[in-house]
């Protein structure tokens, strides 16, 4: 038994945190492959090197390391970040903001010419805490030119049987719920999840271009979802999505669901076949959200009008906004047809290791 899988099996709550359950991999899994430019360390940490090498050996991923001062910090609604100043030795000062995700930067360098990278960063969201999240945690997020979303899907099951072999388990748990991280997940499509789980025609209500707010609030008032009277579109789509959905699904098995609307894909490019919902997933187990992922929007100039929208109804709801990246609108020009994903490492652990709360997988969690 390698030394992960041993730490898994030997793990009780009273022991504290669970992060070296699973945040070294267990050798012998493979998912992307990068390059070492110079052999490991000795010792303990030239294994830990050696490990994590192992791991991304097959599919030609370079990792890269991106900043995580930002001119953004991203554009959508509801994500707070932590802002600073940057103070020049001139005295300049200058607002700058801790990324959310790595994401504007990961496509800045698809647009600059790399195909395949992923990276394991640390990113930071405020005004978010509780038994799934945590003020800064972790994010693996890998992207591709010239591939599917149901690539990054195969990617993503991948990721639930190599973090089950290296916490030497056969089940994953969170609050009651399990989930087998070997079985092929389920997929459902949003407007099937509606239909299935909430008997709502989600699709009926995306007809006429702009979403029929009245009809979706009928629908759900209808399947026991009670809508606020200021509530939007997306505010009853979330309620219903929260309420009647995500406890219905990743239980036994994982499950992506699929095809999202689009008003709910900000990033993500309209699907060619029907333009009422974009190209975009997330992978949920155990009920909980663990990956979402994309198929790109290049458009500049739609993505432009989109996170605009977003930090008009960001100053609505909160008062603030965000600058948006210009360098970034001026990348997608230049970016090539790719899909992105980006999945919640600390979740992942709390899964594999049967935690309760996130803070048990982070080596040191805010008090």
């Amino acid at each position: 038994m390698n030394r992960a899988a041993k730490r898994a099996v030997d793990w009780r709550p009273s022991a504290g945190s669970v992060a070296r359950t699973i945040l070294i991999l267990c050798p012998g899994a493979s998912i992307f492959r990068a390059p070492s430019l110079r052999p490991p360390p000795a010792g303990e940490a030239g294994e830990r090197a050696r490990r994590k090498f192992h791991l991304l050996e097959t599919r030609d991923f370079a990792e890269v390391e991106t900043a995580i001062l930002q001119v953004s910090p991203g554009n959508e609604a509801h994500l707070h970040a932590f802002s600073t100043e940057l103070a020049t030795p001139d005295g300049a000062r200058r607002q700058l903001f801790l990324h959310t995700s790595p994401e504007f930067a990961c496509k800045k360098l698809l647009a600059a010419g790399e195909r395949r990278i992923f990276e394991f960063a640390r990113v930071f969201r405020n005004r978010e805490r509780g038994a799934l999240h945590h003020p800064e945690f972790t994010m693996l997020e890998w992207y591709c030119t010239g591939e599917s979303c149901e690539a990054l899907m195969d990617d993503c099951a991948q990721f639930l049987a190599v973090a089950a072999s290296a916490a030497g388990t056969d089940r994953f748990s969170f609050r009651g719920r399990d989930a087998d991280p070997l079985a092929a997940p389920e997929r459902l499509t949003v407007a099937e999840a509606f239909s299935l789980h909430a008997g709502i025609d989600l699709l009926a209500t995306l007809e006429e271009g702009a979403p029929d707010r009245d009809g979706l609030a009928a629908q759900a008032l209808a399947a026991g979802v009670r809508p606020a009277d200021d509530d939007s579109w997306s505010d009853i789509f979330s309620r219903v999505l929260v309420e009647r959905i995500e406890p219905r699904i990743g239980n036994g098995r994982a499950t992506f669901l699929t095809e999202y609307p689009r008003p709910e894909a900000a990033l993500a490019r309209p699907k060619p076949s029907d333009p009422r919902v974009a190209e975009r997933f997330e992978l949920f187990v155990c009920g909980v959200e663990l990956a979402n992922g994309f198929g790109e929007l290049t458009d500049p100039v739609e993505q432009r009008t989109r996170l605009e929208a977003e930090m008009a109804k960001k100053e609505r709801l909160y008062g603030e906004r965000y600058p948006i990246d210009e360098d970034f609108l001026a990348a997608l020009a230049r970016m090539p047809p790719a899909s992105g994903c980006a999945l919640g490492f600390d979740r992942l652990a709390m899964l594999a290791a049967r935690a309760s709360r996130i803070e048990q997988v982070i080596w040191t969690p805010l008090p």
